[in-house]
């Protein structure tokens, strides 16, 4: 098989649970090179769960789960993560360059100060996300969009060829969110993508598959959803709603 033919997720008969409660079950899943992903599903369906056991942050209770064809652990110098809740307090006293740098830390660089590569590869990923010339800003003065542009800086920071994103687009405006999804979709040009999502709706002509979970994981392409899948995922009765025009994108009213 031809290494680009190579899935860069495949999970296998996986289950996991967490002090004997099941969270996941059953789980079959391969997500090819270039893919951009979006999983939904219910609060507590398993949605973070699922994206730690790829990072290889929890193990599974049975079954396997590969990244780039080897495990979790092998393969975390080559995954991009942002979490779905930050740990830096907003008063935290650095700067924009400061915290995308700290995307270097763990990835083989010797203790002590960031080498010209560390610098380059950090202002290269800041002009990805439009804030390069923000470089020297105060974290804390930065606006939410602009902070959730920065983590996925600071992911983009150990040149991954896998970005993992949970709920990136939280709190965030729509037209934050919307200028949030165009990012992405250039991103995807290069990167596979995998986003957690807590929206009913996603913006179709970025993402290609949409992972369901709700303990059981299923996939579809974008153009399968359907408000009887939604519904069956949900548990609540869904309808689709279409927004012509500029922008246009299928999602989902209750």
């Amino acid at each position: 098989m031809n290494q680009n033919d190579v899935p860069v997720i495949v999970i296998k008969d996986l289950s996991f649970s967490y002090d004997g409660h099941p969270v996941l079950e059953d789980v079959n899943l391969s997500i090819p090179k270039g893919d951009f992903v979006s999983v939904v599903g219910p609060n507590g369906g398993g949605k973070t769960t699922l994206l730690k056991l790829i990072l290889g942050l929890l193990r599974p209770s049975r079954g396997q789960v590969q990244v780039f064809g080897v495990t979790p652990e092998e393969a975390r110098s080559r995954i991009g993560y942002m979490p779905q809740h930050s740990q830096l307090d907003p008063q935290f006293p650095a700067t924009v360059l400061d915290v995308a740098l700290m995307g270097r830390l763990g990835h083989g660089r010797p203790f002590g100060r960031y080498s010209r590569k560390d610098k380059e590869i950090v202002w290269r990923a800041l002009e990805q996300v439009g804030l390069h010339d923000l470089r020297k800003k105060a974290f804390s003065s930065i606006s939410g969009g602009q902070r959730q542009r920065l983590f996925i800086a600071r992911a983009l920071a150990c040149e991954p060829d896998l970005l993992l994103l949970d709920e990136p687009t939280a709190n965030l405006d729509m037209v934050m969110e919307g200028d949030l999804y165009e990012l992405l979709h250039t991103l995807n040009q290069w990167l596979t993508v995998v986003m957690v999502s807590h929206d009913l709706g996603f913006v179709s002509r970025v993402v290609k598959n949409v992972i369901c979970v709700k303990r059981k994981v299923l996939m579809h392409a974008t153009s399968e959803i359907t408000g009887e899948i939604i519904n069956e995922i949900y548990g609540s009765p869904m309808r689709m709603v279409r927004h012509n025009g500029e922008g246009s994108c299928n999602c989902f009213s209750s």
